[in-house]
């Protein structure tokens, strides 16, 4: 099992930066994928990016690239989601996900077996 636990949300200006973190318990977190999803009031949950593995490829969602980062601190067992450039349309409750690690990057929520709470992220316009 792996538990997962988001912070750092918060309220930003369009254009600030905010960063996001998801401390993992319970496992080894560099052998997980890690992904990140939000949603936002009335939508569905959507992919921002994953992580494959620790050192591993990082892909991003069209909408966020250039602009999102994904990073791990291993000693921490901490994944981060940096945002810059923030948008209006970036709002909504950002969560991070983990499955075991593999060369598929997936961006479906259904292929991910650990999530964490959720933290809410509002950018004003």
């Amino acid at each position: 099992q792996v538990q997962l636990v988001e912070s750092g949300g918060g309220l930003v200006q369009a254009g600030g930066s905010l960063r996001v973190s998801c401390a993992a318990s319970g496992r080894t977190f560099s052998n997980y994928a890690v992904a990140w999803f939000r949603q936002a009031p009335g939508k569905e949950r959507e992919f921002v990016g994953v992580n494959i593995w620790s050192g591993g490829s990082t892909y991003y969602a069209d909408s966020v690239k250039g602009r999102f980062s994904i990073s791990r601190d291993n000693a921490k067992n901490t994944a981060y989601l940096q945002m810059n450039s923030l948008k209006a349309e970036d709002t909504g409750v950002y969560y991070c996900a983990a499955k075991w690690a593999s060369l598929r990057p997936g961006t479906t929520r259904n292929e991910y077996d650990y999530w964490g709470q959720g933290t809410q992220v509002t950018v004003s316009s």
